[in-house]
Parts: C-alpha cells; structure tokens; sequence
C-alpha cells in the first residue's frame, strides 16, 4: 500500500471555487470510481496552496484506476478544463509516500 501526496498551487484569489470543485465534483467522481481519498487541506497561510491524499493498495490498482478516472469522456470533456482554469498545472507535485512501521495509517 502507498499514498500518493498531491499539492497544487492554485491561481489566486480562486481557492474557494477550487475547493468547491474538488468537494463536490472531483473528490465524489474519483470516489465513485474506486479511488479512495484520505484527505485534502487547503493553505492556512498561503491562499494559493492545496494539498490532498489518495491511498492505493499497489501499482497496479493506481493504474487500473487512473485509466477509469483520468480517460473518461466526463473527465476530458468537463473536468480537465476547469481544472486548467483554476490551478497552474505546470506546478503540480505528485510524491508517493509509504506508511511507517507505527503509523496509524498502517
């Protein structure tokens, strides 16, 4: 099992309309599909920062559900436009992260 630890940076002054999209489109329709998200978090001092977390239970799991999510017509057509609206995609960071031995996230 490993996680996957995502952080944004979000156009100003459109964090509010971001996390909207995110809690009440991007998070339900990835859930819906099979994803499973541990959380999200937004800057308490820097309104551009957006962090979340998805779990996956290997590799090919991350795949499988990458391919369902990420090639869907509704993904290409609705999501990823506004997505390109609202965040600079080019500052994306994507870190795999591994639970420790005593972590509650076992």
């Amino acid at each position: 099992m490993f996680y996957e630890l995502r952080q944004y940076k979000i156009n100003p002054g459109r964090m509010d309309e971001w996390v909207k999209f995110m809690e009440g489109e991007i998070i339900p329709f990835q859930v819906s599909r099979g994803m499973v998200i541990t959380g999200s978090w937004r800057g308490e001092e820097d309104d551009t920062v957006y962090v979340w977390m998805r779990r996956f239970d290997s590799e090919a799991e991350r795949e499988r559900l990458y391919e369902v999510v990420y090639q869907s017509d509704y993904w290409k057509n609705d999501v990823a436009p506004r997505v390109a609206e609202l965040m600079d995609r080019s500052a994306i960071r994507v870190t795999r992260i591994v639970p420790t031995p005593k972590s509650v996230a076992q």
